[in-house]
């Protein structure tokens, strides 16, 4: 059993991280990076830091570690020193030690699978059954959610991985098997086969974890599965490890209560070999079909659903990405012009017989680009022109709504220059401008690469926009039926998905395949590249990169999620999602019927604290004793405390959808309002962080 397993992210110091990490479609096929996190430009920490990572002994690594944390208070590293730290003082066996420092590094990074296990092993070992069980699950969620880390090969990530997860359902079943063993009657027959099944799991992924073994051996016993626990406590007899001639020591009770004449040897080498049937099924169904038999297409829907089609029409979902109507263009076209920093003159914007143009340089020339297609239609809008090749590509400037000016998205974005910000280099028609290869997956429906090769002019899509069966998947078998008046298959999770009854997990997935920066793209057999091409299971669920595999831009130094891309990401860290079982449905309306007035699709456009009332309605009755404000004033308000605008956005700031945030004021204290930004300093700005430290203190 690997019960403190520490895995690392190799860190290469000073070589900095391209900011085009954000804002792009991963397919797994991409070049894996390292990670390198560029914010180490101080020599004596990046020395420290390689110090303390190269170090082996347990003790002179703690020593390290701690050294680390004191000098370097404010570093981007402290959630990595901290998981050293307890690693280390875990292999001193001081583990109140180990468990401070655990939980420090998960504050910052929870999604770290590994340092869950390490405290979940702790938490086991030192009673604390219902903190055990939640790091064990924590840790299983995001082992199965991450693909491996860049610096595992394939086949080690394999073994890591294995060991990681039968350490994680071995502490799943010592706490209920602890909690069984306590308790009698139908409460101890639940959790101890809950237990069972825990442990068969980690003695399936582990064989030669003892303590596993013989734990399944007492469970088996208390079961009544006598047959069993012999060949459990017999195997774990033959093991090496600590729990050896417990084992043995549980035969010989167990031969001599038997009434067995026949010699201990004998008795013992008769037993059966312990054999674990494995049930689980990898719980995909249905064959991979060719899509246009399973796809209906948008316009097969309004038959029926008049009404919420035409709501959708009016969403940016369904204006995400349309071909060019002149009615559709929101950007200021007229004599326009865009210049940098310089003063350069790099495009001029026109109307010219009824159709949109750019013109941008190309060569020592210039060179006219017409608008062919329209990108978004809220805040800000993208250009793309088609080539005759069939290619798409994105012209780097776009039109800010809110701001009323031209920019260079990309670089924005980027924050600074990059491939495809650059103006000058447009007309090259590169792969860092297509549509098809970077936009597509999230723009436009049932996108597919022919041939599995992810190419620009061999990706195709059956519909602009986000059209109704990306949510709800393929429809056709259910619109045949409609029509023929023949039943169709009525549960939530079978296409046509039914929301209401979806599980919010599924609820969230179908969202996450725009809304989640991390997710990687992995076509399918026939080169489905945002659908299964399954007709049940259609959602690809994707694996996610790494978040410390991400440039640290995209993150605050308190481990919160900076930009907006990271939405999904941000709320499945919240207890609201985790333990609440909240969606995204339960605050949004994906195609409400005021869409040009409610472009946030807010359920709760006119009350915004209805949003958590719906589920901590006690607070409405008197909100003050609560908030410690004024009932009606702003800062009464739920989402101004707990999802405070600290997200970038396109060119503004949103509400961080890490809903269950609540001020933190020794952040703040730590790494300032910039890398820690509080709630509360939004209002009273000029307040100095002690001041801060002892209101929060008084509530």
């Amino acid at each position: 059993m690997l019960a403190f397993g520490l895995c690392w992210t190799l860190v290469q110091a000073g070589s900095p991280l391209s900011a085009q990490d954000l804002d792009l479609v991963l397919y797994s096929g991409d070049p894996e990076k390292r990670t390198l996190i560029d914010q180490i430009n101080d020599p004596e920490e990046r020395d420290a830091f390689n110090e303390l990572k190269e170090t082996k002994d347990p003790a002179r690594k703690r020593e390290l570690a701690e050294d680390f944390l004191e000098r370097f208070p404010q570093s981007w590293l402290l959630s990595f020193a901290h998981a050293m730290a307890a690693k280390a003082s875990i292999a001193l066996d001081d583990l109140q030690a180990g468990l401070e420092h655990g939980i420090r590094s998960i504050r910052i990074l929870p999604e770290n699978g590994t340092v869950l296990v390490s405290l979940a092993n702790v938490q086991v070992h030192e009673g604390l059954l219902a903190e055990a069980e939640r790091s064990a699950a924590d840790a299983l969620e995001h082992l199965s959610r991450f693909r491996r880390p860049s610096q595992y090969t394939k086949s080690e990530w394999a073994q890591v991985a294995r060991e990681l997860n039968a350490s994680s359902h071995f502490v799943l079943g010592r706490v209920a098997a602890t909690r069984g063993l306590r308790a009698s009657g139908r409460e101890a027959a639940e959790q101890l086969a809950k237990a069972r099944q825990s442990l068969r799991t980690s003695v399936r992924l582990n064989a030669a974890d003892g303590i596993a073994i013989f734990l399944l051996g007492i469970v088996e016993e208390a079961l009544g599965n006598s047959e069993v626990a012999l060949a459990a406590f017999a195997k774990a007899a033959r093991t090496p490890g600590p729990v050896r001639m417990r084992a043995l020591s549980k035969l010989r009770d167990l031969h001599k209560a038997g009434g067995s004449t026949a010699p201990f040897e004998e008795f013992r080498d008769a037993i059966p070999a312990l054999r674990l049937s494995n049930s689980e099924t990898d719980g995909q169904s249905g064959k991979p079909k060719d899509s246009a038999g399973l796809y209906a297409g948008s316009n097969a829907c309004r038959d029926c659903h008049q009404q919420v089609f035409d709501s959708w029409s009016k969403t940016g979902m369904a204006q995400m990405f349309r071909p060019y109507e002149y009615g559709n263009v929101i950007g200021d076209f007229e004599a326009n012009e865009y210049r940098d920093a310089t003063g350069e003159l790099l495009s001029r914007m026109f109307v010219e017989d009824g159709r949109h143009y750019f013109e941008l340089p190309s060569g020592e020339g210039k060179q006219r680009v017409r608008v062919d297609y329209t990108i978004g239609s809220k805040w800000q809008q993208a250009y793309a022109t088609r080539l005759p090749n069939g290619r798409i590509h994105v012209v780097p400037l776009q039109y800010n709504l809110l701001h009323g000016k031209w920019v260079n998205f990309w670089e924005v974005l980027d924050d600074g220059p990059s491939e495809r910000s650059r103006i000058r280099s447009f007309h090259r028609m590169s792969s860092s401008t297509s549509y098809q290869v970077h936009c597509a997956p999230c723009h436009t429906s049932q996108t597919q690469a022919e041939g599995a090769l992810i190419a620009p002019e061999r990706i195709t899509f059956r519909e602009t926009g986000i059209n109704c069966e990306m949510c709800h998947g393929p429809s056709r078998m259910h619109v045949v039926a409609m029509r023929e008046g023949r039943a169709a298959p009525a549960e939530a999770d079978t296409p046509p998905l039914r929301f209401g009854g979806l599980d919010h997990r599924a609820y969230v997935d179908v969202c996450a395949q725009c809304h989640m920066q991390s997710g990687i793209v992995e076509t399918g057999p026939r080169g489905e590249i945002n659908y299964s091409g399954k007709q049940l299971s259609f959602l690809n669920v994707r694996r996610q990169r790494p978040y410390e595999e991400y440039s640290r831009t995209a993150f605050y130094k308190d481990g919160r999620f900076r930009e907006t891309t990271f939405i999904v990401e941000s709320f499945m860290r919240t207890q609201c999602f985790r333990q609440g079982e909240a969606q995204c449905g339960h605050c949004h309306d994906p195609h409400p019927a005021d869409s040009a007035e409610n472009p946030k699709s807010l359920k709760f456009r006119e009350d915004s604290d209805q949003m958590c009332l719906q589920c901590h309605g006690s607070y409405a009755t008197d909100p003050s004793a609560h908030t410690k404000h004024v009932k009606d004033s702003e800062a009464s308000r739920c989402a101004t405390c707990h999802m405070p605008k600290i997200m970038n956005s396109m060119m503004f700031m949103a509400g961080t959808h890490r809903i269950d945030d609540i001020p933190d004021a020794a952040m703040t204290a730590r790494f300032g309002k910039d890398d820690s930004p509080n709630a509360c300093l939004s209002c009273h700005e000029g307040e100095p962080s002690e001041w801060l430290a002892r209101s929060l203190a008084e509530w």
